[in-house]
Formats: structure tokens, C-alpha cells, sequence
């Protein structure tokens, strides 16, 4: 289908975007990469009278080195995620999920921002920011304000961005020496994930001296494993499957032409295992 015809404005700066959404209230639509949006659009599930692209806001991309802590810009596309040299040493976990997105077309697309922002529970994003304990900037009328990711994720598809404002970076403690792996189920390549877990481990002579899970699509936003990464301190790579058993606990997942909600509890314990295995070889 086309979509319902709407004004495009591209602004250049992160005050110019933020005067125009003032301008346009709940009549304008923000275009982060587009990747969730445009099909939206398309579909005329949404039809906004302003679409406010933030593309070509250069102060909104790129990873720089903030001393305890990695920043990134919240335009910044997932591709350069993968292939960021800070990213991989300090925040490993991230570039594990974000390597899964779809294909390289979308990756070149998509944003990291877009995809917090949109907070599709099958997205593959919230969850290693989830788990990696990051905070998020918002910038709105009202000034600049941080955001915890355990308070980020409000429901489905609704986050603590109000109306007006825009998230401009996520700050992610650096984790360095870390091992990482994102597990991610799906039924045909490129697929959302049925389910996935983001697992990252420090280790200490050999068994596990903190862990940090992040769930997928076991609920109506990214859910943390604290459970299983309690289970986890002291133990070795032969004492995992116990440990992750308990990775659905507290979880409420979705029952769909995917997999019911019981069959979402087994594969969350099974990719449990398989990805703080994982983590742990590096």
C-alpha cells in the first residue's frame, strides 16, 4: 500500500528537531532509520501529518570513549555498532545482538535509537542494553534528563520518551574483559526472535563472578534474568544447566503462531545455557 500523504522535515540539529515537534504535537511522527516506521506507514496503521527524519543530525551518531562508560549516539546504525572497536572491547554483549539483526540492507538502515524508541519485545536491542545496565539520555522541552534502562521499557511499544522529546545517546558502564553471546531463535532467517537471550559473564579462574541476562520476547518489554544470574556466581562451565533452568521465572511470554507461552519457558532455560556457555569461551 502507499502511505497517507504527510509533510517531511529533516532537521539538522537536535533543537531544530525539538521545534518542530513542539510545532507539530501528536500530528508529527519521528523517522529513526525507518525500519519499523515505513512499514507502519505503508500498512496505514499510522497516518501522522509531519514526519520529523532525524538522519541528518550528525551530533546524534557515532560511539565515543566517555571514561567509565561508552557513548552512543542514538542514530548511530546498527552496522556501525557491529564493527565499533570500543563497542566490541567494552560492551561486547551489544555487537552479539546487534550482529543478528535481519540483514545487512536493515543494518545499514536501522538505528540503535530507533529500535529502543519503537521497544518491540522481539527486538533484538533492549534486552543486552537491558542487561548491560545502561542509562539513556532524553532531551526534551524541558532539558536534558537520564533515564535507567530498568525504567526505560515502560509496556509494549511504549517507553519513558514523552511527547516532544527524543533520546539522543545511550551510556553503557564499560564491561570490559567480558564475554558475551546473544542466542536468538527463530523459525526462518531474519525472523524477529521467537525468543533470545543476551548473556555476559566476567569470569574468575575459571567459574563465574558476575553474570548480566537480558530476555527477548518473554514478555511485553525486555526482562532481566536476576534470578539466573544469582544462580550463576561460582559456577563453572559443567554447573550451568541447573543455574539457567530458572531463566523463565517471572516471565510472562506471548502465545502466538510462533510458539505458546509454555514453549517460549523451555526455550528461554535451553538458550540460557547455550549463551552463558558461550560467554564463557570468550
Amino acid at each position: 500500500m502507499i502511505p497517507t500523504s504527510f509533510d517531511y522535515v529533516a532537521p539538522t540539529s537536535v533543537d531544530e528537531a525539538l521545534s518542530v515537534l513542539a510545532e507539530a504535537g501528536d500530528d508529527a511522527k519521528v523517522l529513526a532509520g525507518g525500519q519499523s516506521l515505513l512499514p507502519i506507514l505503508r500498512m496505514r496503521l499510522n497516518a501522522p501529518e509531519k514526519v520529523v527524519d532525524l538522519g541528518r543530525i550528525e551530533a546524534l551518531r557515532g560511539v565515543r570513549d566517555g571514561g567509565d562508560h561508552i557513548a552512543i549516539g542514538a542514530m548511530t546504525p546498527y552496522c556501525d555498532i557491529v564493527d565499533d572497536a570500543l563497542v566490541r572491547e567494552h560492551a561486547l554483549l551489544l555487537a552479539k545482538a546487534v550482529e543478528t539483526v535481519a540483514d545487512p540492507q536493515i543494518r545499514h538502515r536501522g538505528t540503535v535509537g530507533g529500535a529502543l524508541v519503537h521497544a518491540d519485545p522481539a527486538g533484538d536491542v533492549g534486552a543486552p542494553v537491558l542487561a548491560l545496565e545502561a542509562t539513556l539520555v532524553v532531551v526534551g522541552p524541558g532539558g536534558e534528563r537520564t533515564v535507567a534502562a530498568s525504567e526505560f521499557f515502560q509496556d509494549l511499544f511504549e517507553t519513558s520518551v514523552g511527547d516532544g522529546e527524543l533520546l539522543t545517546e545511550i551510556r553503557i558502564p564499560k564491561h570490559t574483559g567480558w564475554g558475551a553471546s546473544y542466542e536468538k531463535f527463530v523459525r526462518v532467517s531474519h525472523q524477529w526472535s521467537i525468543v533470545a537471550v543476551a548473556a555476559t559473564v566476567r569470569l574468575d579462574g575459571g567459574s563465574i563472578a558476575e553474570a548480566r541476562i537480558g530476555l527477548t520476547n518473554m514478555g511485553s518489554t525486555p526482562l532481566r534474568a536476576t534470578a539466573v544470574e544469582q544462580a550463576l556466581v561460582g559456577k563453572g562451565a559443567s554447573d550451568l544447566a541447573e543455574a539457567c533452568s530458572a531463566a523463565a521465572e517471572g516471565t510472562n511470554p506471548p502465545s502466538d503462531l510462533n510458539g505458546d507461552a509454555d514453549y517460549r519457558r523451555h526455550l528461554a532455560g535451553v538458550l540460557a545455557r547455550r549463551a552463558v556457555q558461550k560467554a564463557m569461551e570468550g
